[in-house]
């Protein structure tokens, strides 16, 4: 008589049991004590017993993750992520734009734990050819981003945007205006909206800190101005009032001699009246629009034969142009653009109120410089350069103290 034959131990983590195709299904509990079945079925026991030991392992280490955790759509993820950054209002409404248009028409109906390095890049590639680079960049940035947080929920292992330098932006060099190209403009817009051509070019302001200057933002003699805070403009026409776009855009900024003639006649011909008064208004004297103003600098700009591309916010990057032409440190540069940057703020924090009257000052020179050159050439080749009656010329009356400063 043999020996009872003796029965397998019993499994201590997970089963495997044999299906009427042949094959092997392997069956383990989560964290959660719930009991899952693995994602395939195997040829062998012992391919079974491999995965249930990888499990089990994984779970010891803390890296198993519940593979019904990322089993959410992506678009109703992002629209989530979206809703709890608690970012500006300009921000959300730009990466809603991008995720309406750009990512969940590829991804929003896949879950989230779905998506894999293959199809960013087939997504990428086939964005660059539907539209421009820079477009496809904040849109990876923006997919990154939200694959991240996924990670950090333990929804997926590991993030599937890996191509490099794929949120890279490279947009064109933008345009620089002369001098007499800006004054040119500035005469061409009409006398409403002159100042704020200066203001845009010669004290390198954002449209959205040019749309919310105050009286009281502007010192009684016209020789400088604060911003302390913005009103940016949304697609559907409204205008968010609060800080500054960077941590550096709360500043004051010194202002040229030749522009304070302009801003007192601009505060008593057109701004509103009292302390909280705007400076610029439109001409019925509701707040200042986007796309009437847009009409007004499109047309100025063809008048005067700037480029078609030139937009209103370029006069920024020709003041800073300007500016650093002057041979200004780079932290003076930096507080009077309003720039912020964690590298940044080491270098320009120590730049003092002299330093940007001397600035100011530089820059004044130079401009009457540039008048002056090209009023004199006009003269000589019968050709003169248009000056408006407001402006004075090189030859009036400078502040020679900061000029001395400077």
């Amino acid at each position: 008589m043999g020996r009872p034959r003796q029965k397998a131990p019993r499994r201590s983590f997970g089963a495997i049991r044999k299906l009427p195709s042949g094959r092997y299904q392997a069956r383990y509990p989560g964290t959660d004590g719930i009991l899952r079945p693995a994602p395939e079925t195997y040829e062998t026991k012992k391919d079974a017993e491999v995965f249930l030991s990888q499990m089990q392992a994984d779970q010891s280490r803390g890296d198993w993750l519940d593979p019904t955790a990322g089993e959410v759509l992506f678009a109703d993820y992002a629209k989530r992520w979206i809703d709890e950054r608690g970012i500006a209002p300009t921000t959300e409404e730009l990466y809603r734009r991008l995720l309406r248009l750009h990512l969940a028409p590829t991804f929003g109906q896949q879950y989230v734990n779905v998506i894999s390095p293959a199809k960013v890049r087939t997504w990428r590639a086939e964005r660059l050819q539907a539209t421009g680079k820079t477009q496809v960049a904040k849109a990876y940035r923006l997919l990154k981003a939200v694959m991240e947080t996924a990670v950090d929920d333990d929804m997926i292992r590991r993030n599937p945007c890996k191509i490099r330098g794929a949120g890279k932006e490279e947009a064109d060099e933008r345009p620089v205006a002369s001098v007499e190209q800006v004054f040119a403009v500035a005469e061409a817009i009409g006398i409403r909206w002159r100042l704020m051509v200066l203001l845009g070019a010669f004290a390198s302001m954002r449209p959205e800190e040019l749309a919310e200057l105050r009286r009281k933002d502007i010192a009684p003699d016209g020789s400088s101005l604060w911003v302390r805070r913005a009103a940016p403009e949304l697609n559907v026409g409204r205008r968010v009032i609060g800080d500054p776009k960077s941590r550096a855009g709360k500043r004051e900024i010194a202002l040229p001699a030749f522009m304070h003639l302009d801003v007192q006649r601009h505060l008593d011909w057109f701004a509103e009246a009292g302390p909280e008064g705007l400076v610029f208004v439109g001409e019925r004297g509701a707040r200042l629009r986007g796309t009437t103003f847009g009409r007004k600098w499109r047309k100025a700009r063809d008048q005067v034969g700037l480029p078609e591309g030139f937009r209103f916010y370029d006069l920024r990057h020709t003041g800073n142009t300007i500016a650093a032409d002057t041979g200004a440190k780079m932290k003076d540069l930096m507080v009077r653009a309003g720039h912020s940057s964690e590298r940044a703020q080491l270098i320009y924090q120590h730049s003092t109120r002299k330093h940007q009257r001397k600035l100011a000052g530089a820059i004044d020179v130079d401009v009457r410089r540039q008048r002056a050159e090209a009023e004199a050439a006009g003269r000589a080749g019968d050709e003169g350069a248009t000056v408006h009656p407001l402006v004075p010329r090189a030859r009036d009356t400078t502040d020679d103290s900061v000029v001395r400063e400077a």
